[in-house]
């Protein structure tokens, strides 16, 4: 009898550990269908877009840039619960590069060429080129990162350190970005056309010069992915953070923003996320420029 509980218990427990390898797997496959039904939704919005039909196809976009934030949310939970309860694998690893080349890299791609340049018979061609340069820079930052993370750290590096930092800018914040701005302003570029008044003068923004916009950002975010600039991980953060009470504030802050305020709570967060890397560059080299060289004292100073 002893000996049936005791295979039983074993059998409970094999079959537990499995079910923990397999959580974070199922929220990576979560992942790839969403980064699937963006691209799907771009599609329609796109062929709305040829129908001349604005409103449905503002409705598709949206729904797309809305489906690559659930894809940057299911990336950073499947890496924290597998660590958390230490289930990490690579077949975890490289089911999640995977799954990032389709969501933060395929899925904006085409969300960028469909909402941002589609309609604009003078842009076509720079917009395969952003389209593509986006998705291009993505799978190079991931298989940086995969070879980055296979190898062992060097002796000299702490582990803490190189833990709270990644080095280019990770490609769910380059696709959170795009995605941000279409839920933002989820009206088709080619159907926007912005008046305002400075200085007691009127002037227009045209569509073309919209998209001129757009292209520029997307090469500087598929610039910021290749880059050897620093982005901080926020591993730190958690059940294990040294104030875990401020975390937890934190966090319903950031659910009430985004639940209220999506548009504008996505769109800052992006931006200041994005921001950073460039932003602690250039602080570090005004730094380097305000502290003063010691120079060895001269004969003259010694006498």
């Amino acid at each position: 009898m002893n000996r049936d509980t005791e295979a039983k218990q074993r059998l409970t427990r094999r079959r537990l550990r499995k079910g923990v390898y397999v959580l974070p797997s199922f929220i990576t496959c979560i992942n790839i269908y969403m980064g699937f039904y963006a691209v799907v939704e771009s599609v329609k919005g796109y062929k709305y877009i040829a129908l001349n039909d604005p409103e449905t196809a503002t409705r598709h976009f949206d729904i797309a840039a809305l489906c690559i934030g659930w894809s940057v949310l299911c990336d950073f939970l499947d890496g924290r619960i597998a660590r958390l309860m230490k289930a990490t694998s690579d077949f975890g690893v490289q089911l999640d590069s995977l799954a990032d080349v389709l969501s933060f890299g395929i899925a904006p791609a085409v969300l960028l060429y469909t909402w941002g340049f589609s309609g604009i018979p003078a842009f076509q061609k720079l917009a395969w080129g952003a389209a593509f340069i986006h998705l291009i820079c993505c799978a190079l930052r991931l298989a940086r990162f995969n070879v980055q993370a296979s190898k062992p750290l060097p002796v000299e590096t702490n582990a803490k350190t190189a833990k709270r930092f990644f080095v280019g800018l990770p490609t769910p914040a380059a696709a959170g970005l795009l995605a941000a701005i279409v839920h933002f302003t989820p009206l088709p570029v080619v159907y926007q056309e912005t008046y305002y008044r400075m200085f007691g003068q009127e002037f227009v923004i045209t569509p073309v010069e919209w998209a001129i916009g757009l292209f520029a950002l997307a090469v500087t975010l598929a610039l910021l992915m290749v880059s050897t600039l620093r982005f901080n991980s926020f591993k730190d953060l958690g059940p294990y953070a040294q104030r875990p009470q401020v975390v937890l504030l934190s966090l319903g802050l950031l659910i009430f923003f985004v639940y209220n305020y999506s548009e504008w709570t996505l769109l800052i967060l992006a931006i200041l996320y994005a921001g950073q890397g460039p932003a602690g560059k250039l602080a570090g080299l005004f730094r380097r420029k305000a502290t003063p060289t010691t120079t060895p004292a001269s004969a003259e100073t010694v006498q």
